[in-house]
Parts: structure tokens; sequence; C-alpha cells
């Protein structure tokens, strides 16, 4: 009897076994890629295996197999995706808490938002819906938009807008944490149409922004403020350095309210096709916030943070006392700080007095500042393709001046102070 019992008990058993082993070569033949077809991994308890991406969202969103999704989720690279039919609607709500995507454009950090719900309806390869986001139990912070895509074997091409919305909402869902939020008065709108493309993870944003403001952050205190670096250039808009520094770094500058969106989304441009962050983007503001406060992380959340910071500096220090600040905090290599310091002990002279190619030369220095000088060091100048843009992007001179510019610049051969003067 117990050898019966024995036999029966391994022979359901075998059998179960055989069914659960005939159902994952099922679903992993019928989700297998097509040749060239954007795949994924997927871990099914202790399996792994690979999937054609395209053919699983076609399963996922046709009527007769959508239901089955009902109350399950899927482990993903952005986070645990649930899945809830919608029956009466006919479409599937996804869900993600917390979600996130890694985007090398925007820094080392991934973007995460605590709650994001989507919702799919698909008619062919055309796939449609709507999408909120949320940081957390906050309904009232509400990110809201709408989506729609193009399924093909190798990617997914997807569009969205997100309906105007106060910023200070699109701060609350994209960092909730951010302790300034504690304190700043953030005015504005802000509504955002975008372009996707996955597995790529390559995309474009097309912002439009309306009356940003900052209040609350204590910028104001920096009208009296006194630099660490040495003495004040008290350099004039105007000057040489003046000039070739706005040249060099932000060319908008007069013209900006503490943010380029023309320089943002060129830097997003750029920063995909390198797959890393290499062009900041920053204004002569921004990078005064990252000086004086932010510090230097290259993460979304530090952008975010500066861009509050440069904001209301505009508002309460204005352009000419930017200008000097930054001038006066501004990095040169080494533990080398402030134009008048640099002035100084590069070119034995002050900042005031400086020839024009040294300004130039000086100025063509703060993109990387360290690098720079190394290389000054080594080669006996830097590099004469950025001195030449610099000097024929300077502003508010006359043609022949900026003839006599360029030669200057050209000839120019300067000895590069010894590392153990830094």
């Amino acid at each position: 009897m117990k050898k019966t019992l024995r036999f029966v008990l391994f022979g359901l058993l075998a059998l179960v076994l055989t069914a659960l082993v005939a159902i994952f070569l099922i679903v992993k033949i019928a989700l297998a890629p097509a040749a060239g077809e954007w795949s994924t991994p997927v871990k099914a308890g202790p399996l792994n295996f690979e999937i054609g991406v395209p053919t699983a969202m076609r399963l996922a969103t046709s009527p007769w197999f959508a239901p089955r999704l009902d109350g399950h989720s899927l482990d993903t690279r952005f986070g645990t995706v649930r899945f809830s039919w919608k029956e009466a609607a006919g479409l599937q709500e996804l869900r993600c808490e917390p979600c996130s995507v890694e985007v090398p454009a925007l820094g080392t950090q991934p973007i995460k938002v605590e709650r994001l719900v989507a919702t799919v309806r698909r008619d062919g390869n055309t796939l449609t819906g709507t999408f909120e986001a949320t940081p957390g139990t906050t309904e009232t912070e509400m990110l809201q938009g709408t989506w729609e895509g193009r399924l093909a074997p190798k990617n997914l091409h997807l569009s969205a807008k997100v309906q105007d919305a106060p910023i200070a909402r699109w701060y609350a869902v994209l960092v909730p944490a951010l302790p300034e939020l504690q304190r700043a008065r953030i005015g504005g709108t802000l509504a955002v149409s975008a372009q996707l493309v996955l597995p790529e993870a390559t995309f474009s944003v097309q912002p439009v922004i309306s009356q940003f403001t900052v209040e609350g952050l204590g910028t104001e205190t920096m009208l009296g403020a006194r630099t660490s670096c040495g003495p004040s250039a008290k350099l004039a808009n105007d000057s040489w350095l003046a000039r070739a520094v706005i040249a060099a770094e932000d060319q908008r500058f007069f013209t900006h309210a503490g943010y380029d969106i023309t320089e943002i989304l060129a830097s997003i441009d750029n920063n995909q096709k390198e797959g890393q962050t290499k062009r900041g983007g920053s204004t002569l503001t921004q990078q005064l916030a990252k000086l004086l406060v932010t510090g230097s992380d290259r993460t979304a959340e530090r952008k975010l943070r500066e861009m509050l910071y440069a904001v209301e500096m505009e508002q309460t220090l204005g352009k000419a006392r930017i200008l000097q600040l930054y001038l006066d905090n501004a990095p040169w290599g080494g533990t080398l700080c402030g134009a008048e310091a640099a002035a100084r002990r590069y070119f034995k002279r002050s900042a005031r007095t400086l020839e024009p190619a040294q300004a130039v030369w000086l100025a063509a220095m703060l993109h990387k500042p360290q690098a720079v000088l190394e290389q000054w060091r080594r080669d006996g100048q830097i590099d004469p393709d950025r001195t030449k843009w610099v000097a024929d992007s300077v502003r508010g001179i006359s043609r022949n001046q900026r003839e006599a510019l360029l030669k200057s610049v050209a000839a120019a051969k300067y000895i590069a102070p010894e590392a153990n003067t830094q």
C-alpha cells in the first residue's frame, strides 16, 4: 500500500513538474525575441530568460490576455510594475512605486518618481494612454499627461505631453526631499512635450516656462558677501576679462533669467551623444550657485537646486553683482580662485590691467581649470582652438578690435607658473 501511494505521489509530482516545464517552455517560445527584435531579460522565480519586448507588449495589451495579468507584477530595471486590467474601459493600468530611470545626459544618479501610474490601450502597433506622477500619497501634487507610441520590432517611439502645472508641483514630484522646498516660494508654470525612444533611452524635450520666480532662499545676503579667494577684482561689466568670461561661459548672460533653456537643451543633446555628462549647460548664475551653495555633484537633483538659487539670485542681486561674485569666486586651477588672484599669479598684474589676449587666456581656462593648467604646464600653451573661439565670441568690440584680438591670441605665449607656486 505504501509503495503504491509513494508511486502515485511521485507520479503526480512528475506530472506537475512536467506541466510547469511545459508552461515555461511555451511562454519562453511564445515570447522569445525574433531575429533583431528588441529584447530584455526577465526573471520568473528562479528562472531567467530573454523575451521580445514588442511581442510581450502586444500580448500584455491584447483583450484576451491582458485580464490574466490583473494583480500580477513584473520586476524591471525601472522598478516593480504592477498590472491592473480595467474591463469597462478596455485598458491596462500599470503602477510603478517607486519608479526610476537612468539618464546619463542628466547626471550620474537616476531620476526617481515615488509613484507613476500609466494606462495603455493598443490598436495594432499604435499605443495610447495617460499617466500620473505623484510624490508618494500626495494626490494634490500630481502631474498629469497623455502619451502615444509607435511599436516597431527594434524599438518603441513615444511622445508625451505633460499638462501645464505649477513649477512648485514639478519640484514636489521630482525631488520631494529637497530641503529648499520647505522654505522656497516658487512661482510660475511649466508644460512639457517630450519624445523618447526605447530601449536606446534617447529623448528630446520642449519645455514652456512661464513666470518662474523664487523667494525665501535668502540670497539677498550675498549682496554684501566677501570672497575667501583674496581681494575682489572689482571689474566693470565692459572690462576685457568680464567680456571674455561671458563669451566663454554664458553668451546670453545679460538676457536670461538665471537659466538658459536653449543651452540646457543643447547640453542634453550633446550628453546623450556622449553617453555621459560632459556639457553642463549652466549659466554664470547657476555656476555661482554651485560655487557658493549646492556643490558640484553631477546629479539632476543638484541641477534643480542650482536653478532655484539662480532664479532668486537674478531677482535679489542683479546682473552686475552676480558677475562680480562669479569673477571673485571662480576656480582657476589648483587651489587658486578669484580673478584677481588668477591675474596676479599667472600674469603678475591686476585683473583690471590685463591685456586682451591675457583676459581671453584666463577665460578659456574656466571650463576645465585644472586640466587646462596641467596642459599649459606640459605643452607651454592651452587649446588654441578654444582661445580662438573665445576671442571670436567677445561682444561689444569693433571689427578692428576683434581682428587685433584674434592676432594677439594666436601669437600669445605665456609661461605657466610652477606647480609648487600654487
